[in-house]
């Protein structure tokens, strides 16, 4: 489940430092809800997982929060990154911030790319929704593992091939990461009213 521990692509700063943004007190609030319901947080082991981004008005920069930073109830400027430019193939991408961006930022550049009509990701893990929407929704390739380029890769293609296009949230699973589902909308409150949808289904 650990996926904000380990950073698998190249991150290089543009800037040290990241100003306070628009957007920041509601990704709080909804990282709260979400961090309540336990698809974000930390393992056993101490290592956070789940991660949340919201899309910088119509462009394809991206706030996201930042490596190993489930632990903390409540975000700072210091504990996001701006994502504002990315290159699936190299692996890479370029960021403001004092910290690092989460290892999933690649796999949520693909959804914003995929998706210009998306505008907030949710990034969680939660067995039991994740087995529903392997049952009930198409999912990403078993052979992409998290924070790769294989995973964005595999995400595009199923945004693109499998996944009807709409402009209101939506999920899916994470084959090949274990217990990992990705949540999207318009904004946070649909990301969110999709999550609480997802958990309903996968109850019933």
């Amino acid at each position: 489940m650990s996926e904000t521990g380990t950073i698998k692509f190249v991150a290089e700063r543009s800037q040290p430092q990241l100003g306070s943004f628009k957007g920041l007190d509601e990704l709080n609030l909804y990282r709260k809800k979400v961090r309540d319901l336990g698809l974000l947080g930390v393992d056993q082991n101490g290592i956070g997982f789940g991660n949340i981004s919201v899309r910088e008005a119509a462009s394809s920069r991206f706030f996201i929060t930042g490596s190993n930073t489930g632990h903390k109830s409540e975000l700072t400027a210091d504990d996001c990154a701006k994502v504002i430019e990315y290159r699936f193939s190299r692996n890479w991408l370029l960021f403001e911030g004092k910290t690092m961006p989460s290892s999933e930022s690649l796999t949520h550049a693909s959804i914003y790319q995929a998706r210009p009509a998306i505008g907030a990701i949710i990034h969680g893990h939660h067995p039991q929704v994740w087995a529903y929407l392997l049952r009930a929704a198409p999912a990403t390739r078993m052979d992409a593992e998290y924070g790769t380029p294989e995973m964005a890769e595999a995400v595009r293609e199923l945004l693109e091939n499998a996944f009807p296009s709409n402009e209101g949230g939506n999920a899916f699973a994470m084959s090949g990461h274990e217990g990992g589902v990705m949540i999207f909308g318009q904004n946070l409150s649909a990301a969110y009213d999709a999550l609480l949808m997802a958990l309903k289904q996968s109850s019933s």
